[in-house]
């Protein structure tokens, strides 16, 4: 079983390594890139910076309070 949470972590660590350093490279170097350079056709528009952070912020938010919610009902079925 260690090993199977060693590869997990390991490719977690992977993924938001490669998330990090995409997110990075859109927000903080690409604005300084021409506008007509080939790099700006792997990006989305700048707009999207700002909203897939917030957009996925409210999801993960809504799923922790959905998350607890149904924790509470189930303590509360339990005590009853």
């Amino acid at each position: 079983m260690e090993l199977a949470d060693r590869a997990v972590g390991l490719l977690l660590s992977s993924i938001s390594l490669s998330i990090f350093t995409y997110y990075t490279f859109w927000v903080i170097i690409l604005p300084f890139v021409d506008s007509d350079h080939f790099i700006h056709k792997y990006f989305l528009p700048q707009d999207y910076a700002i909203l897939v952070p917030v957009f996925a912020g409210v999801t993960l938010l809504s799923l922790l309070c959905v998350f607890i919610g149904m924790v509470m009902l189930k303590s509360k079925k339990k005590k009853a």
